[in-house]
């Protein structure tokens, strides 16, 4: 299988817990917390991994935190790189209302990575046994992080022969215009604001995917499109994928679930049509694990096996 790698600047190390009622000021008595390693990289290369994939995941890394976040990640079998720094590894915390439902999710910032970290962040991605074939960025940037750390990385992929795939948003997927990377996965809503207009319609989409491709975004672009499924337009492809119908569920990491399935089956020398609908499945059966819970290698696989044999998406090459 050929590498990939992913790189996720600023991971946390979710708390998740849930108490009866939120209110004000009150003691809130919580349930036991249950601990995950995340972040945008570090979904993709937990699924990577649980489908069969050959990964390593390059992080920063420091504090008490980042302590219990690198042996979390060591316990589920993913090959890491980790880069030790000052600060310490951001916690993100989550906790479900029983009494409602509703869940309530508190993120914080995490640590300010220094030049010097950036670099030996970059030069461990390089480094990676391999090289890699592919890799993948994914996820926010910590705190004054200049977004041309993009163009830094897109250089990097040049030098090492490796496939960039950039999966971020607001400011930092804006920085990564002239880049040239090889896939993104913008959201339909972050399509818009890119490039400054409503649409409609099938057609605007492609046409704003297009406008995408020519200002040097990527050479592939994947637009997320929820319910609708996603579009894929490269320079001589146009590829509408429908979304697989599944039981409602959590959509945590169906987003992540989709770019590792796309990138596995490029990977593996799948078509872009096969890779699309790969993960499109992927993203399908994140949405049907329960809480935190990423796509299963099992889960995959059917609902794959199932959209192969309902037939082709729907195309213009």
């Amino acid at each position: 299988m050929v590498a990939i790698v992913t790189l996720t600047l600023n991971p946390a190390l979710d708390v998740f817990t849930g108490t009866e009622s939120v209110h004000p000021t009150h003691k809130l008595r919580c349930t036991p917390p249950r601990f995950e390693p995340g972040g945008g990289g570090i979904n993709v290369a937990r699924v990577v991994h649980a489908l069969g994939g050959e990964v390593t995941a390059v992080f920063p890394c420091g504090g008490s935190s980042g302590t219990a976040f690198e042996k979390l990640l060591r316990e589920s079998g993913v090959p890491i790189a980790p880069v030790s720094i000052a600060g310490t590894t951001r916690e993100s915390f989550t906790v479900d209302e029983k009494e409602s439902g509703e869940q309530y999710r508190f993120v914080l910032p995490g640590p300010t990575l220094s030049d010097g970290e950036l670099e030996q962040i970059l030069e461990t991605v390089g480094g990676v046994d391999g090289p890699p074939a592919y890799v993948i960025a994914s996820g926010s940037l910590p705190p004054d992080c200049d977004p041309g750390i993009f163009r830094r990385l897109c250089a990097l992929c040049g030098r090492i022969g490796a496939r960039l795939v950039i999966d971020t948003s607001g400011d930092a997927l804006a920085a990564v215009e002239g880049s040239c990377a090889f896939l993104i996965k913008p959201s339909l809503r972050e399509v818009q604001e890119l490039v400054g207009r409503e649409l409609p319609d099938a057609a605007a989409e492609c046409e704003a995917a297009r406008e995408l491709l020519a200002r040097g975004f990527a050479d592939v672009i994947v637009v997320s499109l929820g319910d609708r499924g996603a579009l894929l337009v490269a320079e001589d492809a146009e590829l509408r994928m429908p979304a697989i119908e599944v039981p409602a569920g959590s959509a945590v990491g169906a987003g992540d679930s989709m770019v590792a399935g796309i990138t596995l089956a490029l990977a593996s020398g799948k078509s872009l049509e096969e890779a699309l609908r790969y993960g499109v499945a992927a993203g399908a059966a994140a949405l049907i694990t329960p809480g935190s819970e990423l796509a299963r290698r099992e889960d995959v696989e059917r609902l794959y096996s199932a959209a192969v044999a309902r037939g082709s998406a729907d195309s213009r090459s």
